[in-house]
């Protein structure tokens, strides 16, 4: 198809923006885009495209902003059950550390995602799948770690990998079997530590399904979850079976976790609120990607969040997601990660798209097939109801999306005209 006619076309071309270079947006304008089987053939003028190509399809964007579909490089996308009475709970003065101290918070879910059928979880994950797709994310990452036992681990990968087969959303798959002690081990963290260890991780490589890449594994480095020291015996033995790695670090408290992810060369550091400058240093001076999740201090009614400007004047490859949850983030969009990444951590909307495109891209190793309008990548493309880019981050609480296209294809708004 051939779109045509934009206000602005935002390539985000030249691969993830470290530092001071984040927000560059790459806008063509009066501009089409030409793909073919299902990538990106061309980027022009519109009347030299039109003329080349006068009877291919074509989507009139006259008014619109075209633009690379979203990437959500941290959500917990698999749950059952929902945390709605503990969000009361917290409104009454209760934290969340101390609703998880009393058997809440992860462990609430985890209670009901074991309890769970396959055929349960598929159908309660699909109505959030199909609402990140209709608010433009075309690729998210998404964990397990609502079974923490490797039954309902594996219960929960295999769903995954059937949501990704089924697509269109494509995913990245993360085993996050470190996302709290299983309450087996209430009292023996260093046991459940040890059994991810020497049977979790080892069983999850042997059933993984040969012809896929394997998932990220993650670790919740955090106080009431696991130290720095568990936290390192977990990923470096999940790096030495092979798996990527990712964490959460500097949530609630700074434990160091960012700068064991810069020293694992993890592919990411997620949440890091309470990050040291030290910290942010040597994180910013690797190519571990930061991940800030503005939903989250939101969705808790925190008044910190991640220190964006710190990250960049560190010289540091910033991302944004979601953290989709059931608990302190039930938010499938990543306009609205925008418009609160523009007013708390004090991002352009010009670097918040980016941080949301390409190097949320780079934030699951896929900036070299997405997150950019580029010839040869792959046709993921956006196309909102916006004059200018600047609308994104300036409005919030409605869907700016017209048109959803993954891999060249129409999956959600206006199709394409002969």
């Amino acid at each position: 198809m051939l779109i045509h006619s934009a206000a602005q076309i935002l390539t985000l071309a030249g691969g993830p923006q470290r530092g001071s270079d984040l927000g560059e947006l790459g806008i063509f304008q009066d501009s089409a885009i030409l793909i073919h089987g299902g990538r990106i053939v061309e980027l022009g003028p519109v009347e030299e495209l039109r003329a080349a190509y006068p009877d291919e399809e074509h989507i009139d964007a006259t008014n619109c902003v075209v633009m690379p579909g979203f990437v959500d490089p941290h959500t917990h996308l698999i749950w059952a059950g929902d945390r709605a009475e503990e969000f009361e709970l917290r409104l009454k003065g209760k934290t969340y550390l101390e609703i998880l101290a009393a058997g809440g918070g992860i462990l609430s879910t985890v209670r009901a995602t074991r309890a769970a059928t396959p055929d349960s979880l598929l159908t309660d994950t699909r109505p959030r799948l199909n609402s990140m797709l209709r608010h433009g994310t075309t690729t998210a990452e998404a964990k397990t770690g609502y079974g923490l036992e490797i039954d309902s681990e594996l219960r929960m990968l295999q769903a995954l990998i059937t949501l990704d087969e089924e697509g269109p959303l494509e995913l990245a798959i993360t085993f996050l079997g470190a996302h709290a002690i299983a309450p087996e081990f209430k009292d023996n963290p260093q046991g459940y530590t040890d059994h991810i260890c020497e049977e979790m991780l080892p069983e999850v490589h042997a059933w993984w399904p040969a012809d896929r890449q394997l998932p990220f594994v993650d670790v919740f480095c955090e106080t009431g979850a696991f130290n720095l020291d568990q936290s390192r015996q977990i990923l470096i033995k999940a790096r030495h079976l092979g798996f990527p790695l990712k964490i959460h670090a500097d949530e609630f408290d700074n434990l160091g976790g960012a700068a064991l992810a810069a020293e694992l060369q993890a592919v990411s550091a997620d949440h890091l609120v309470a990050t040291s400058s030290d910290d942010i240093r040597v994180l910013a001076a690797s190519d571990t990607v930061a991940i800030a999740l503005p939903n989250t201090p939101f969705g808790l009614a925190e008044k910190h969040y991640t220190p964006a400007t710190a990250i960049l004047e560190a010289g540091g490859i910033l991302a944004l997601a979601t953290d989709l949850n059931p608990g302190t983030a039930w938010c499938e969009n990543m306009q609205f990660v925008i418009a609160l990444a523009c007013r708390y951590m004090k991002l352009t909307p010009a670097q918040a798209i980016a941080a949301a495109t390409i190097n949320a891209a780079a934030a699951i190793n896929r900036a070299d097939r997405i997150g950019s309008l580029e010839p040869g990548k792959q046709a993921d493309v956006l196309i909102l109801e916006i004059p200018h880019y600047q609308h994104l981050g300036y409005r919030f609480g409605t869907n700016l999306v017209k048109t959803v296209i993954k891999k060249g294809e129409v999956v959600a708004g206006v199709s394409p005209q002969s």
